[in-house]
């Protein structure tokens, strides 16, 4: 028996106003995303693929329609639910690495465990598990000015997995690299799918990075297109 969908989207749309004009970001989109699965969101710049995924990871608010991640209508939380929802169950990775200067690598990672219950020994360990998951197992007492950009998005991956999500959202995570760099992030991403079971949605206008994952959507004005 198939898995139920971890994540489902029906008939979602979402306006923005700019001045007197209302903007479709998105028109109707409907879709199911199965647990584990890695889908890649495409489509030209303003044809609202990062708008779905900042909507499904709770970042942004539909304007109608439904969104289920786990069984939980997204919308329908406050933002005090919405921010203990989001630490629990989304880990977020952008194309700017978003890493505090000052801090260390891994204290960098053991920032979303500062919002939980965890000791400090516990948070210790989940630290040292992620950063060995993306391959800097020793590189935890560097700070970002002394890592190389895909080290640095390697440590925000590790930050976006320390919580141990369910869902994993990537906007553009590899806009910034080289090519090395940028295969050894989807690598990361993609085994996460694969080996430890998470759901990744990648937001990409490369079909290089495309191609690392199960499957790709293609979004043109709001609409999911075949």
């Amino acid at each position: 028996m198939a898995a139920e969908p971890i994540v489902v989207v029906r008939e979602l749309t979402k306006l923005y106003r700019q001045g007197d004009i209302d903007v479709t970001a998105l028109a109707g989109v409907s879709l199911d995303i199965a647990p584990a699965e890695f889908v890649v969101l495409m489509g030209p710049s303003g044809s609202g693929k990062s708008t779905l995924l900042h909507i499904i990871a709770g970042i942004d608010r539909p304007t109608g329609g439904s969104v289920k991640v786990q069984g939980i209508e997204v919308a329908n939380l406050n933002e005090s639910q919405l921010a203990d929802w989001r630490n629990q169950n989304v880990g977020f990775v952008f194309q700017s690495f978003n890493l505090i200067p000052v801090l260390t690598a891994a204290e960098n990672v053991e920032l979303p465990l500062l919002l939980t219950a965890l000791n400090r020994k516990q948070r210790r360990q989940q630290v040292e598990t992620a950063l060995e998951l993306v391959g800097l197992a020793d590189r935890g007492h560097h700070r970002p000015d002394q890592m190389s950009g895909g080290q640095q998005q390697r440590v925000a991956i590790a930050r976006a997995l320390v919580t141990d999500p369910a869902l994993i959202v990537a906007d553009e995570p590899t806009g910034n690299l080289d090519a090395k760099s940028a295969a050894d992030v989807l690598n990361i991403l993609q085994g996460l799918s694969r080996s430890a079971g998470k759901t990744v949605i990648m937001v990409t206008h490369d079909p290089k990075a495309a191609s690392f994952g199960s499957r790709s959507l293609h979004l043109e004005k709001g609409e999911i297109v075949a």
